[in-house]
């Protein structure tokens, strides 16, 4: 008898995933893996893996694509050329971001995204919903519905002027999340203390670039991060915390989790690869590194290691914010603009993953299984994408083969984004991903993208274990 027939077959890797390393063969029929194993069949279309370490494709749950920012600036990126730059990175699933700002109605806003992404994504992709105005049935009509329609995943502020909520209004949001289902991401600092370091910067004249993180002090971090744990506990509602930069963050995260609040948290790798040194240039020449939470110090990369090692940490996301370093981004308001004039944000999207693979990989800190797990497994798992972030029959055949000894040096300006600048140049990584497949389509081939624009598919989002919220909120709260 004919041994069975499948659409391609990838034969003779060392197939990783997040609970095992093993020496196994994918089919691949209808999009779909079938089968992980020995003597699996045959295909039309047959990839040697041999000395290749075989991956599921990378989720980046947190990357701003075709987005306009809280102070009304576009980023550089499309999603044609983020989503290229993503699977260049090894990258085949994005979360970005369907932005409110005040006045407009939550629906229009998802359907004006969604519009977007499906003229232009490569790769598949879901939203979180940036939520600022609850007036107008946004918060009665609106976020029920699109929570119901798979959008699961609500984005707010603590900061900012146009997109930050007060207090109460952050609880409605996180009870409408808990009565019908998803999760709240949360950008938590204290914009209170941010303005006020930041006049105080000004009137002193310390208005560059590398003044900037001066302005966003730890302690800003802090208060707001322990605030959302509280609110999160009150609630019994779970809650994302984005991008934790601080040992100090690390600390409210692994506390609040032990005591039982349905926290999870992430960070970047700008806080795990940069310093708060790096950003200390003259003038505006640290532009291109500027971000919110800014980097910390090196003692903060090493609690940031740790939490990531013993499971206080989730998850690590890029935190794309792709701004030119021209007048269409970063000096929007001029080459020589204070620092509270300059955009926050850098690309990230093409260097997450490797970057990553050479510190935990390459390098051995934490391996290739839990790389597996921070970067694809535990995303799709939290936000709900069950057919993503793993190699198993059943699961969306999306699969990357890393050539585990080619060196990378980054270059000035090689990525495949519109940013125009890589923050990482000069920095050599070891490993790097040479063929990129989504949904059993070869959609890079040895730096060459063979995707089309439009074919990503929008990711519906189901409750996931994560959104779980608890059965009795530490409150005495009405249904």
């Amino acid at each position: 008898m004919a041994r069975q027939s499948h659409d391609m077959i990838i034969r003779n890797g060392t197939v990783v995933t997040a609970e095992r390393t093993e020496r196994a063969d994918i089919a691949v029929q209808g999009g779909k893996v079938v089968a992980v194993g020995q003597q699996i069949g045959q295909a039309p279309v047959e990839i040697d893996a041999t000395e290749r370490l075989v991956m599921p494709g990378g989720v980046d749950s947190h990357c701003h694509i075709e987005q306009l920012s809280g102070a009304g600036l576009m980023n550089a990126d499309s999603f044609e050329t983020a989503t290229r730059s993503a699977l260049i990175g090894g990258t085949t699933t994005t979360i970005s971001f369907a932005a409110q700002h005040p006045g407009q109605k939550l629906s229009k806003v998802v359907e004006d995204y969604q519009a977007l992404a499906a003229k232009g994504a490569i790769c598949d992709h879901a939203f979180h919903i940036i939520v600022s105005d609850l007036s107008g049935g946004n918060l009665t009509d609106d976020l029920p519905s699109l929570l119901a329609q798979g959008h699961r995943s609500i984005k707010l502020f603590t900061v900012y002027d146009r997109v930050r909520m007060g207090d109460e209004d952050i609880l409605d949001v996180l009870w409408c999340a808990r009565c019908h289902g998803g999760l709240v991401n949360i950008h938590s600092e204290n914009d209170g203390l941010i303005r006020w370091m930041t006049r105080r910067l000004i009137e002193a004249g310390k208005t560059g670039a590398r003044f900037h993180p001066a302005s966003h002090p730890r302690a800003a971090e802090i208060e707001a991060l322990n605030r959302m744990c509280i609110f999160s506990e009150v609630t019994g509602q779970p809650v994302m915390l984005f991008h934790i930069s601080c040992a100090e963050g690390v600390e409210i995260v692994r506390a609040a989790r032990a005591r039982g609040v349905p926290a999870l948290a992430e960070t970047c790798p700008h806080y795990l690869f940069m310093t708060v040194d790096q950003l200390d240039l003259p003038g505006n020449e640290a532009a291109g590194l500027m971000c919110s939470p800014p980097q910390r110090e090196l003692k903060d990369q090493e609690a940031l290691w740790q939490a990531l090692e013993r499971g206080y940490l989730q998850v690590v996301s890029s935190d794309h914010a792709p701004y030119r370093l021209d007048d269409t981004g970063k000096f929007a308001h001029g080459r020589d603009a204070p620092f509270n004039k300059i955009a926050n944000g850098m690309p990230g999207l093409e260097t997450r993953l490797p970057l990553l693979f050479d510190a935990m990989v390459s390098q051995g800190r934490l391996g290739a299984e839990r790389f597996v797990a921070l970067t694809a497994t535990n995303p799709a798992d939290i936000y709900g994408l069950p057919g993503k972030g793993r190699i198993a029959p059943g699961a969306d055949a999306d699969i990357v083969l890393w050539d585990p000894d080619r060196t990378v040096t980054f270059g000035v300006d090689d990525l495949h984004d519109n940013t125009g600048y890589n923050p990482y140049a000069g920095r050599v990584v070891r490993g790097w991903p040479e063929t990129v497949i989504s949904r059993g389509e070869i959609v890079v081939d040895q730096g060459r993208v063979l995707g089309k624009p439009g074919r990503g598919r929008r990711l519906p989002m189901e409750i996931s274990t994560s959104m779980r919220p608890l059965p009795d909120p530490a409150a005495t709260l009405p249904s």
